[in-house]
């Protein structure tokens, strides 16, 4: 796979989040409570979040091509999937260990923004030498 992939990545994401979050709004509703409700849109949130800093790694992987960007990207993606993807099944199959997930893709975003920052701190250092 290429690695300026993550403009497609974020496209799609981002996609999604705007599908998810009409769906939790016109289609949940009536489904679940607020509380799960609630969860759901954090689960939309964060995603979109994560979409547009994909589409920032892919920005920014083209004109520093740093491997610390490069990673950031994979550890925003996972941590959607995780993070975002446990909430929203949670949400629909009220299975609570899937709750457990949720945490490793916050840690998964944490990661990568110290990563895009590992970034700057890198590229920094390389304009100086």
């Amino acid at each position: 796979m290429k690695k300026d992939h993550f403009l497609l990545i974020a496209s799609v994401s981002g996609m999604l989040a705007v599908a998810l979050g009409a769906f939790g709004a016109h289609g949940l509703e009536k489904l679940v409570d607020a509380r799960m409700l609630q969860r759901f849109h954090t689960g939309v949130e964060y995603q979109f979040y994560h979409s547009l800093a994909l589409l920032l790694i892919s920005i920014l992987y083209k004109q520093i091509k740093n491997k610390y960007v490069y990673y950031a990207g994979y550890a925003f993606l996972l941590g959607i999937v995780l993070f975002s993807g446990s909430l929203y099944l949670y949400v629909l199959t009220e299975i609570k260990a899937l709750v457990l997930v949720t945490p490793l893709g916050g840690l998964s975003f944490i990661v990568g923004w110290v990563l895009l920052a590992f970034s700057a701190k890198n590229s920094a250092y390389s304009e100086k030498r």
